[in-house]
């Protein structure tokens, strides 16, 4: 499913969403913001991991109404009362296709992946599953995150073939 840590780039950052007031109204504006149908949970608690970069919105307020959660009410950019273990999640109602099949029509003939340079690894982090998540790369003796620019579906069933995901 369309499911995780809300997160929002302002100001060439990526951060949090606190879940003080957080409720399916919200839940709702982000899942059709991401194309993801409906809002089935608003999950508060840091229910899929804590975040590591600013808190940037609190006590959001959306009608559900709006097209982007951009447009609802909160406090100002950044000014929060909050610790990541407040992160918001939600869980919306379009189901992924699973990694076993092409992520896309257009990809029928999924060709093999050669191996990764010695010592890169790629995991999938912050969901149930270990064929779904946010992408990760173990380079230089740590852990990072990939930059989504120009990231397609391509990518992604490159990553899913690596992890024996289909």
């Amino acid at each position: 499913r369309c499911a995780g840590r809300v997160e929002l780039l302002h100001r060439q950052r990526w951060g949090t969403v606190c879940d003080d007031a957080w409720d399916l109204q919200d839940a709702a504006v982000v899942c059709r913001q991401l194309g993801c149908g409906s809002a089935l949970w608003a999950l508060s608690g840091a229910y899929f991991g804590r975040g590591h970069d600013p808190i940037w919105l609190d006590e959001v307020q959306c009608t559900g109404a709006e097209e982007s959660i951009f447009n609802c009410t909160a406090r100002d950019w950044g000014h929060n009362n909050c610790v990541h273990g407040e992160d918001a999640g939600v869980i919306c109602s379009v189901t992924m296709p699973p990694c076993s099949h092409c992520p896309h029509p257009l990809l029928p003939l999924c060709p093999p992946l050669p191996a990764p340079p010695a010592g890169h690894q790629v995991r999938l982090v912050n969901s149930g599953s270990r064929c779904s998540g946010r992408v990760e790369i173990f380079h230089g003796h740590q852990w990072g995150t990939v930059c989504d620019h120009s990231w397609d579906l391509r990518d992604a069933a490159a990553v899913c073939r690596q992890l024996d995901c289909g």
